[in-house]
């Protein structure tokens, strides 16, 4: 049957729209969603009393870049580039902003208030509406010097020092992410502790999340919708951990939609619904009639109307669940978006 657009849409009043994060990452509210569709207010510390002492917790540990950079073409005018991924050292796929879009052979000049010097980058080509960058010195290098955080569209502040450490996990290791996994900035480094002492195990995978996740679907029918590639990691001990903890019958619980679509599109590799380690990109799009291989509950933040991470926890917690699960959220003024509130999610009819 059929799957339309409009149909994950739903109104949110634009003050419930996090701007700015709070100061205790563990303070934030978390709305629990049981597999059953009771809804629970909770407060973020409180996810120790829904873990049990044999779940599996997946977490991506990508790092965030400073992924926005300003500067201008040899000719003088300004452009502004956001990355998209490093694909080398010296080597990204950014998309670029400017009133003429730069062809092959121009070069770019980036620079930063208050820095001196300048990065320079020549375009080296198209792919869609991306372009091809290379550096003249070591991307990172580049992005630590002259970079800002890439804060998403909906913060309307320039991103300052703060966010610089608030928009990034305490566990965050691999650089190449352009926007944070955010369920994952709830965590702090003594709650994890508690986790373990809980008897909960835990595990990591790397997929950095692109600009593409926050280009709106343009498809009315979600059957012609063409999800934008992603590039994760994941080391052979963590498949075996996770694929022990399946065959054990104990809970895998996702932090995060990234985590969750690195470990099920792994899964999905393997005939026999394993997860497969290794380094691949994925397009999966998960909405609603997907059968889940291994996420039995997920932590996440609140996400965007119209989103494929709407569809995403819609098809693990129940349509209809979730949309209540947001009425209640939106009534109970929680906090959304990247900056925002939690939620604890069961996949429906998982014991």
């Amino acid at each position: 049957m059929e799957q339309y657009l409009s149909d994950f849409d739903f109104e949110l009043p634009p003050e419930l729209i996090a701007q700015f994060p709070l100061k205790d990452r563990a303070s934030s509210k978390l709305l629990y969603l049981s597999e059953y569709g009771e809804i629970e207010d909770l407060h973020f510390r409180d996810i120790l009393s829904l873990l049990r002492k044999d779940d599996l917790l997946v977490f991506n540990n990508t790092k965030v870049i400073k992924a926005r950079l300003n500067g201008h073409k040899e000719s003088g005018g300004a452009v502004e580039a956001m990355l998209e991924r490093i694909t080398g050292e010296y080597d990204v796929v950014t998309m670029i902003r400017a009133s003429k879009s730069p062809k092959e052979g121009t070069k770019l000049f980036f620079r930063k208030d208050g820095v001196e010097g300048e990065a320079e980058a020549v375009v080296t080509g198209r792919q869609g509406e991306f372009f091809l960058l290379r550096f003249k010195e070591p991307v990172l290098n580049v992005l630590d010097r002259y970079g800002k955080v890439p804060l998403p569209p909906y913060i309307t502040h320039v991103a300052s020092k703060e966010d610089e450490s608030r928009y990034q996990t305490v566990y965050a290791r691999e650089p190449g992410a352009v926007a944070a996994p955010t369920a994952g900035l709830h965590f702090t480094d003594e709650l994890l502790t508690q986790i373990r002492e809980l008897g909960c195990e835990e595990v990591f995978v790397t997929l950095h999340v692109g600009a593409g996740t926050f280009q709106p679907v343009r498809e009315e029918e979600l059957s012609k919708h063409k999800m934008h590639s992603e590039w994760y990691h994941i080391e052979q001990a963590t498949a075996d951990a996770i694929n022990k903890a399946l065959a054990e019958n104990r809970r895998v619980v996702c932090v995060g939609t990234t985590s969750l679509r690195a470990v099920e599109s792994a899964a999905a590799l393997s005939k026999d619904n394993t997860v497969t380690a290794g380094m691949h990109e994925t397009r999966l799009f998960i909405k609603p009639g997907y059968q889940f291989k291994v996420c039995g509950a997920m932590v996440t933040n609140f996400h965007l109307p119209k989103s494929t991470l709407v569809m995403l926890v819609s098809a693990l917690a129940g349509k209809d669940e979730i949309f209540k699960a947001y009425r209640h959220a939106i009534d109970n003024k929680y906090r959304f978006f990247s900056y925002g509130d939690a939620c604890f999610l069961e996949r429906r009819n998982v014991k």
